[in-house]
Parts: structure tokens; sequence; C-alpha cells
């Protein structure tokens, strides 16, 4: 722990050592047995998916979001992810997707974050396995800029399902946009939009471009210090998107909770696996936050609302 002074301002969740003894005893720690899913439900498993995996139901998840080490060194909490060849890179993915290929229902689907630089190689390997529907390309606004080249400011999302059919709920994730110029029909009245108290609006159907994001910050509630966390509105979209309520959401690479969190708050069913202890631990206490605070941000009232244009609570 860090004895420099923290904001009064700052809201990331932070994890003593007493509580990361406290929440970890609330994570299961497998033994080699195999795991039924009464077990697993709303559990965080703490191990390396590769081990984890054969210990699994088959066929368990309704969903799958995958957030694996991108193609980069990294630490995190001290262990450390060593950049590999694109060839290296492409098996490390394909041993990857062959371990939670099997847990996934005939009817689910998965979404594969990955970075700009490994994206082509993802992508064709998730179509290797799965019927590869579509790339979402989202921005993120921090970043470090550089000298002779563009900032890195994007990131992709790979979207497959295991088979023909599957879920995807259009209304649940349309985007409620400000209008700017009013369009009315011949009998004058408006088109495509709704005149509510805070101004006018259109709910419309979600592209594979996402620029509402924000990555978690210092003053964001939901702001951890692991190194590459996602977003709860990014994963809510996911969640809402390609799946009901009560399925089961399965993220391998659980990292600090996020889709876990997220998928509690929607009141979907979870089960995470991560490999370091504290991020854990830390998914641990956000998902005992979550059971009174189930906000997600840019998302109120049930819609995801443009960014800047969801009403002021008053």
């Amino acid at each position: 722990m860090s004895d420099r002074k923290i904001s009064s301002r700052n809201r990331s969740v932070r994890i003593t050592p007493d509580e990361e003894k406290r929440f970890l005893e609330k994570c299961i720690f497998p033994d080699g047995k195999l795991l039924d899913a009464g077990e697993i439900k709303c559990r965080t498993i703490c191990g390396d998916i590769f081990q984890v995996s054969p210990l699994l139901p088959r066929r368990f998840a309704d969903l799958i979001i995958a957030d694996p080490p991108y193609n980069m060194t990294k630490k995190f909490n001290g262990k450390v992810f060593s950049r590999k060849s694109m060839a290296e890179y492409e098996e490390y993915t394909a041993r990857w997707l062959s371990a939670v290929e099997p847990l996934l229902k005939s009817d689910g689907s998965i979404y594969v974050c990955c970075d700009w630089e490994s994206s082509l190689i993802v992508g064709k390997v998730v179509g290797d396995f799965f019927h590869l529907r579509n790339r979402i390309t989202w921005g993120r606004e921090k970043g470090r800029g550089a000298a002779a080249n563009w900032k890195n400011s994007m990131e992709d999302i790979y979207f497959a399902t295991a088979g023909k059919e599957y879920t995807f709920n259009l209304d649940a994730v349309k985007l409620r946009r400000r209008v700017v110029a009013p369009y009315r029909a011949d009998d004058g009245k408006p088109k495509d939009w709704q005149n509510t108290g805070d101004g006018k609006f259109r709910d419309s159907c979600p592209g594979n471009f996402w620029d509402d994001i924000t990555v978690p910050f210092w003053s964001m509630p939901e702001n951890t210090d692991h190194p590459t966390q996602k977003p709860e509105k990014l994963l809510a979209k996911l969640i809402l998107a390609s799946s009901r309520s009560g399925d089961m959401v399965f993220d391998p690479f659980g990292g600090s909770g996020s889709t876990a969190v997220s998928a509690k708050k929607l009141g979907r069913n979870y089960c995470s696996v991560e490999l370091e202890p504290r991020y854990c631990a830390c998914a641990e206490k956000r998902l005992l936050m979550a059971e009174t605070d189930r906000e997600i941000q840019g998302f109120a009232e049930g819609v995801f609302w443009e960014r800047n244009s969801a009403p002021v609570k008053k």
C-alpha cells in the first residue's frame, strides 16, 4: 500500500490486506475435483483458466465475455504477461479458446476483446471456433501519445455465436440520442423521436462503432487498480444484447470483476475465473457493493444515453 495521500474525490475501490484475506474466503480454489453448475453459480474461481476449464460443467454458459491479456508486456499485480511473436500469440489464443469452447451452450454467444495489433489474428481464430458475427470498435479516451505514430485510442471486440440460433435483444441496447433537427410526418407528429420534458430524443439502433464509452478513472466508483479494466457500461451493452434475465455469464479472465459485477447489476448469474488472488478479492468486494448500488455509468432508466445527454438527477 502506498503512503501517498489520496484525494477525497478519489472513489476508486481499494483492498486492504485484511479485506483481501476476508474476501478470498468467498472464492473457490479448485482442488482438482469436478465442479457442478450449482457450485459455480455467482462465484469467483481463483485459478488458471487452462487448469480450471476441465473442471467446469460442459455447456453451462449462455454468454462468454473474454478479455485475455493483449499481446504486450504487462504487469498484473507483479505477475508479468510477456509480449509474444504473432505466431505464438495466435497459438495462445487458440489454446484458451479450445479451453472455453466446450463451456458455451449451443445457442450461446461469445465476445472477445483485443487491441488493434492483434485484432486480425484474434478475429481469425475466433472464426475458427465459432460463427463470427461482427467486430465492434470502441473509442477509449485513455492512452499515451506517440511522437512518430497515431495515438492508440481504439480497441476491438469480436462477436461470435456457437450456432445459428442465438439471443440478441435489440431494444435493450438502443442508444438514446438527442435530436438536433427533428422531422415530423405529414400529420405533424414526431417521426421516430419523442418529445420529453428533458428535450427531443430518438432511440437509435446500435452500430458496431461505440464512441460513448468512458474508461474507468479515479473519480468513478467502479475504478480499481487493475491495469486493463473494462468499463461496466461496455460490458452492460454486451450482457443486455446477448443474454436474458437469469442467464449465466462466464468470464474466463475475470480481472477485478467488471463482467461479474455488471451481470449482477443486470439480473444475470455469473461465474468468473481469475489467476491473481488480489483481483479475485477486489471482485468480491465490488460484488458486495453491487448489492446496494446497481448504478451503471451512462445507463439509466433502462436506457443507454448518448454521452452528456442524460437528464441530471434532481
